[in-house]
């Protein structure tokens, strides 16, 4: 298994982004995942998306927000 990012509302709700496939995407190293997220994190947001969760083979990397800082 590889790296995959799960999507949430601020509540911990989950959230099926626009493509669906997106949910599903799987990459090889942590940078690759992280790197997408850098290039989408915007489109998610537009989407109702508020908060990502890294899991890597089954096990939580970590979550964050894609909200700025207060």
């Amino acid at each position: 298994m590889g790296w995959t990012w799960t999507f949430e509302y601020a509540d911990g709700g989950p959230v099926t982004p626009r493509p669906a496939a997106a949910t599903n995407e799987e990459f090889a190293q942590q940078a690759d995942a992280e790197s997408w997220l850098g290039e989408t994190f915007r489109e998610l947001l537009e989407q109702g998306v508020d908060q990502v969760t890294l899991v890597h083979d089954g096990a939580i990397a970590y979550s964050m927000s894609l909200h700025p800082p207060q």
